[in-house]
């Protein structure tokens, strides 16, 4: 019988990719570490959009303002709760073995109780000043992000899937709390986020691939040896972005502008999965993470630049 052991190094280390926190971590890096604050500014931001895009007429300052302050709320909830869930992985991947809650520079209790607080806070915000769909979504999304996707990841590799969800939510809150309803812009730029996600995803799971395989978790490219398979998860997802941005077009509320600029953008996205696809290594796979936070600000400016064209369109 052979048994030459099977190889688990990747085709390149996963060291040369940086920490979640710095090696000398201060109190405002701890916190910061803590939001999440690129996650929470994403959060705001996809929230912003969802509200602008879909509010029809003069903007009501008061209830946007709501709006954004009760998500962020409920955003920094989500991220400590994940924290304190996956402190024990967080201590065996190199990316955030310095997080605050695993090296306990911050009190457990004390924070998981600051983060209960802020999320019921957000949620109330939600509720009185805002209105009930809103509120509805912005607590799926944390029970999502807390309750399903975060242990998945122990689980199945399917947590990509489900992780999508959540994070695509936020433009679909800020669209109801706009309208007071479900609409055509807010299911769009959710659907938009949940596949953009996939291919930004794939990318960081083949970048830390280490890290997620030192924690037991249960990444595609975990078991992907070659690179591959992750690579393919990438294309396809990047190929299936090409229709799904052009939604807004074909439901009729973006002009020809926005599609041509919608199809240029997935093409080069598509462009990038396929170079990760022919070489799955460390730099195809950072160049196609570094488009897919480009291609985000880049969907969301050409819909909202959109808005005389569309008018001109249909005068």
């Amino acid at each position: 019988m052979n048994t030459r052991a099977v190889p688990v190094a990747p085709l390149e280390p996963a060291t040369n990719e940086p920490r979640d926190v710095p090696q000398e971590p201060t109190l405002l890096s701890d916190l910061s570490q803590l939001a999440k604050t690129r996650l929470t500014a994403l959060v705001v931001l996809t929230t912003l959009a969802g509200y602008l895009l879909a509010n029809h007429g003069p903007v009501d300052g008061w209830r946007l303002f709501h709006t954004l302050i009760g998500t962020t709320l409920v955003a920094l909830c989500s991220s400590i709760l994940n924290q304190a869930f996956e402190r024990d992985t967080d201590a065996l991947m190199r990316r955030t073995e310095l997080r605050p809650l695993v090296t306990g520079r911050l009190p457990l209790k004390a924070t998981v109780t600051s983060g209960l607080l802020l999320g019921m806070a957000g949620l109330v915000d939600l509720a009185v000043f805002v209105n009930n769909i809103a509120t509805v979504l912005t607590a799926l999304t944390l029970a999502v992000y807390v309750l399903a996707y975060t242990p998945l990841k122990r689980l199945t590799p399917l947590n990509t899937l489900v992780g999508a969800i959540p994070g695509a939510l936020p433009p679909l809150i800020g669209a109801t709390a706009a309208r007071g309803h479900f609409n055509t812009e807010g299911w769009c730029l959710f659907a938009i986020l949940a596949v953009w996600q996939l291919p930004h995803f794939y990318a960081i799971a083949w970048l830390y691939r280490d890290d997620y395989r030192a924690a037991s978790l249960r990444m595609v490219s975990v078991s992907d040896l070659s690179g591959k398979a992750t690579a393919w998860h990438a294309l396809v997802a990047a190929v299936i972005l090409l229709p799904v941005s052009l939604l807004p077009f074909l439901l009729g509320w973006a002009s020809v502008v926005y599609a041509v600029c919608a199809i240029v953008l997935s093409a080069f996205f598509i462009a990038a999965a396929v170079r990760f696809v022919r070489k799955p290594e460390r730099l195809p796979a950072r160049a196609l993470f570094l488009f897919s936070i480009t291609y985000l600000p880049l969907i969301l400016t050409a819909l909202a630049l959109d808005i005389p064209f569309r008018a001109w369109f249909r005068a």
